[in-house]
C-alpha cells in the first residue's frame, strides 16, 4: 500500500491549490468574457459568484479531501455516500480525463506560439493575415506534436510525485508566473489606451447587467476554481494539520481572481491602445494580442513571455487534473505511484492526440455534430462538471455529519470559524440552485 503524501508546507499548499485554480481560465477565458459581457458590470458578478459559489465549494471540497485523507472515491464513500460515491467518483475522473484531453491541446498551442515567439516566426503584422497564421499553427499534423510535447513535460512532474514533483514545481511556477503578470501590468501602464482599458474593466455599467451576464458571470467564477472535478478535494487530501480550510479556501479565491483581473489589466489597455474591439471572444488572445505585440517595441520579447505565462498557467491545471486519476489508481486499485502515473499519462495522450487530430485528419469526423475535441468538451464542461459540483454541494450540506464539517473547519475546535452557518447556508441552498442555473445555460435551456 503507498503512504499517503502531505504537502510539506503551507506556501507549498497554497501554491498547489492555487495553481490548480489558475489556468486558461483566468488568462484567456476571464477576459473575453469580460469583453463581450461590458467589462465592469462582469467582473462585479464575477466577483460576488467567486465568494457565494466558488469559496464555499471549496470549503466542502477541502473537508470531504483532508478529513477522509482519500481519493474523490473514496471520500464519498467513507463519509457515507457509498451509492452516490459510484456517480461521483466516475464523473469526476472520467471528466478530468477529457478536460485533460483538449486542454493539453491548447496547452501545445501555447507552447508552439512561445517558441514561435521565440525564435521571430510568429508573424501577426495584420489581423487579416493574423488568423491566416492562426489556422496554420492549429490545423493539420502539428496541434498533434506540440499536444505530446506538453504532455510529456506534465508527465515529467507527476512521476516525481506529491512533495518533489507537483508541490516543488508549484512552488516555482506561482511565483514566476505572477511575476510575469506584474511586469506586463507595468507594460501596460506605459500604453495610450492605459485608461480606456482600465475603465472599461473597473468601471461598471449596470444596466449592461442583464440574465447572460449572470450566466456568464456565474459560470465563469465556477470553472475558473476547478470545482466539481475532485481537483480541489484531491488537493484538500495533501493538507497537513495546520492548514486553516477556510482561510485556503479565501487565499485561493482571491489569488485566482487576482490573476483574472490583472489578466484583464494586461489586456484590454493593449487593445484600446490600438483601437481594436473588446469583444473579439476567444481570439483574442491567440490572434488579436499576437497582432498588438507584433507592434509594440521588443514586441519578439513581450509575446515570447506572454506565452510562456499561459504555458505556466496551462501546467499547474493540467498536473492537478491528472492526480484526480492518479489517487484513485493508487487507492481504489492498489497500484504503484509510477504504474498509476503512466497509465493516466498514456489514457491522456490517447484522447489529447485525437483530439488533437480533429484539426487535421479527423476534421470530417463527428459526433453528434461535433468533432471529437468539442465532444469532449461539452461532455466535462457542460455536463460532468455542473453535475460533479451539484453532488458535492447536496452531499456536504445536507448528508455529511455537521460535526465533521465543523471539526474540519475548525481543526477540531482549535480556532473559530463564524462563518459556518452562511457557508452550510449557501452549500443547502445558493450553490445547488446557482449550479442548476449554468447547467440548464450551459446545454442551452435558458
Amino acid at each position: 500500500m503507498n503512504e499517503r503524501a502531505v504537502f510539506a508546507t503551507r506556501f507549498g499548499a497554497i501554491a498547489t491549490t492555487v495553481g490548480s485554480a489558475v489556468g486558461l481560465g483566468n488568462i484567456w477565458r476571464f477576459p473575453y468574457e469580460a469583453g463581450v459581457h461590458g467589462g465592469g458590470a462582469f467582473m462585479i458578478c464575477y466577483l460576488i459568484f467567486v465568494f457565494l459559489i466558488g469559496v464555499p465549494l471549496l470549503c466542502a471540497e477541502f473537508c470531504m479531501g483532508r478529513g477522509t485523507r482519500s481519493n474523490i472515491f473514496g471520500a464519498y464513500r467513507k463519509l457515507g455516500g457509498g451509492r452516490i460515491a459510484r456517480v461521483a467518483g466516475p464523473l469526476g475522473i472520467v471528466a478530468s480525463l477529457l478536460i485533460l484531453s483538449f486542454y493539453s491541446v491548447v496547452a501545445g498551442w501555447t507552447v508552439e506560439y512561445c517558441i514561435s515567439s521565440a525564435t521571430g516566426s510568429l508573424d501577426f503584422s495584420n489581423t487579416t493575415a493574423g488568423h491566416g497564421q492562426f489556422v496554420d499553427l492549429t490545423t493539420g499534423w502539428r496541434p498533434m506534436i506540440w499536444t505530446i510535447i506538453f504532455l510529456f513535460i506534465n508527465f515529467m512532474i507527476l512521476i516525481c510525485g506529491v512533495t518533489k514533483g507537483i508541490e516543488r514545481a508549484s512552488n516555482i511556477l506561482m511565483p514566476l508566473l505572477f511575476l510575469l503578470l506584474v511586469a506586463f501590468c507595468i507594460n501596460s501602464f506605459f500604453m495610450p489606451g492605459f485608461a480606456d482599458g482600465i475603465n472599461f474593466l473597473f468601471t461598471p455599467d449596470f444596466s449592461k447587467i442583464s440574465s447572460s451576464v449572470l450566466l456568464g458571470a456565474m459560470g465563469q467564477a465556477f470553472f475558473s476554481l476547478s470545482l466539481g472535478l475532485g481537483c480541489m478535494m484531491t488537493y484538500g487530501s495533501y493538507f497537513n494539520d495546520r492548514n486553516r480550510l477556510g482561510r485556503t479556501a479565501a487565499t485561493t479565491a482571491i489569488l485566482d481572481s487576482m490573476v483574472a483581473i490583472l489578466a484583464g489589466v494586461i489586456i484590454f489597455p493593449a487593445v484600446f491602445s490600438f483601437d481594436l474591439s473588446p469583444e473579439a471572444g476567444p481570439t483574442l488572445v491567440f490572434e488579436v494580442l499576437p497582432y498588438i505585440f507584433n507592434q509594440l517595441p521588443g514586441g519578439m520579447i513581450w509575446s515570447t513571455l506572454f506565452f510562456l505565462l499561459l504555458f505556466l498557467a496551462s501546467l499547474t491545471s493540467t498536473v492537478s487534473m491528472s492526480e484526480i486519476s492518479i489517487t484513485y489508481f493508487c487507492e481504489e486499485k492498489h497500484m504503484t505511484r509510477r504504474n498509476a502515473t503512466i497509465l493516466s499519462s498514456v489514457i491522456a495522450l490517447v484522447g489529447g492526440v485525437l483530439c488533437a487530430m480533429s484539426f487535421g485528419p479527423l476534421s470530417d469526423f463527428t459526433i453528434f455534430g461535433m468533432t471529437i475535441f468539442s465532444l469532449f468538451d461539452y461532455l466535462s464542461s457542460n455536463i460532468c462538471l455542473p453535475i460533479g459540483g451539484f453532488i458535492c454541494s447536496l452531499f456536504v450540506g445536507w448528508w455529511v455529519d455537521k460535526k465533521f464539517l465543523r471539526d474540519q473547519l475548525t481543526d477540531f475546535g482549535k480556532f473559530r470559524f463564524p462563518l459556518y452557518r452562511p457557508l452550510l447556508l449557501c452549500l443547502r441552498w445558493l450553490c445547488p440552485a446557482a449550479i442548476f442555473l449554468i447547467f440548464l445555460n450551459s446545454i442551452g435551456l435558458l
